[in-house]
């Protein structure tokens, strides 16, 4: 399979699970939570789901569990809405670059401030 089409069906396949996720999950473990992206293999037969969650790393993976208690639903019906031969292997991961990203921006704001909490002492 080419990368060009590995591509279309792994964004295929995050939007239609942004879709299920969102009105047909009814799972209250599930918080709220955005797919960052999907990794589909060359022969389909596996795609990496990956997750940005919101809230405690215990929230964290109660979302992740109720996603694999619900993982045939969404399998049957990605199945239902992409014509696939065969549909991926759901595998959910959580994306840490989100909170790693956020992490480096709260350290810059925190040197910028105290950058210029001495700067302004300098002028006293």
């Amino acid at each position: 399979m080419t990368k060009v089409r590995q591509s279309r069906v792994g964004e295929q396949i995050k939007k239609e699970l942004s879709q299920l996720i969102q009105k047909e999950l009814k799972d209250p473990r599930i918080g709220f939570l955005t797919i960052t992206g999907v990794d589909v293999t060359g022969d389909l037969s596996q795609a990496k789901v990956y997750l940005s969650v919101l809230g405690t790393d215990e929230q964290k993976q109660d979302t992740l569990k109720a996603l694999a208690k619900a993982n045939g639903f969404l399998r049957t019906e990605i199945g239902k809405r992409i014509r696939l031969r065969k549909v991926p292997e759901l595998l959910f991961k959580t994306d840490a670059s989100v909170d790693y990203g956020s992490r480096i921006d709260h350290l810059l704001h925190q040197l910028h401030r105290e950058e210029h909490d001495k700067e302004g002492n300098k002028e006293v």
